[in-house]
């Protein structure tokens, strides 16, 4: 399972980075980049993988998603500047879909790093204190924190300069209210996985007791 749980959230942290370039709007209420329906579920399967399979295992993971994104922006890069066909109308837009400004680049890079290095840590510490009683509490509480750092560290160095701080400040405050009543919503799924994890695991050893038997 845990080599399915990492295809998977490297799978949307992928995804994530490619719907980035769509913005769409909750009424008048809040502006938001397409990738945070994806992108938060991220952090409930790097807490399902802490919880079930240990700190380390989700550091490898968080470490595995960087990488791999570090090499879709590479080659991404390279497709881009390729030569177009003759027959090939759509190389501009082809190029503003995907491709990031530098600066944008780098910010989801350091607040994905910075935020998932978190996350595992916060969730961790809490476990060790809780043993596997309060999944909730340990899931919420890191998540809520890590995306808040998330959300401060990506519009901060994506738009500092380019806006007014208040802007900066009511950017960060709608997109973070999404995400942390997303993370909210997403506690069950947690539970759910978990649950499915560790009734697998169990039927695993019991088949290799009857195996060995």
């Amino acid at each position: 399972m845990l080599l399915y749980l990492n295809g998977i959230f490297v799978g949307l942290l992928i995804l994530s980075n490619i719907v980035a370039v769509k913005l769409f709007s909750i009424g008048d209420w809040a502006v938001l980049p397409a990738a945070v329906i994806i992108y938060i579920f991220t952090y409930p399967i790097v807490d399902t993988i802490v919880e079930v399979y240990g700190k380390d295992a989700g550091r490898k993971t968080v470490m595995a998603g960087l990488m791999t994104q570090m090499l879709a922006i590479i080659f991404i890069t390279i497709t881009i500047y390729l030569p177009s066909a003759p027959f090939f109308e759509h190389q501009t837009e082809y190029r503003t879909i995907l491709s990031g400004g530098f600066r944008v680049i780098i910010a989801s890079l350091v607040s994905y790093a910075v935020s998932q290095n978190l996350d595992v840590f916060v969730f961790n510490k809490l476990k060790e204190r809780h043993g596997v009683k309060k999944l909730w509490l340990r899931n919420n509480a890191s998540t809520m924190l890590s995306q808040l750092v998330d959300t401060a560290i990506f519009i901060s160095i994506a738009f500092f300069d380019t806006m007014p701080v208040a802007a900066l400040t009511a950017l960060v405050f709608t997109q973070y209210v999404f995400k942390f009543l997303a993370s909210i919503t997403a506690t069950p799924f947690v539970y759910l996985l978990v649950k499915i994890i560790r009734k697998n695991k169990i039927n695993s050893i019991s088949k290799e007791i009857e195996y060995l038997s």
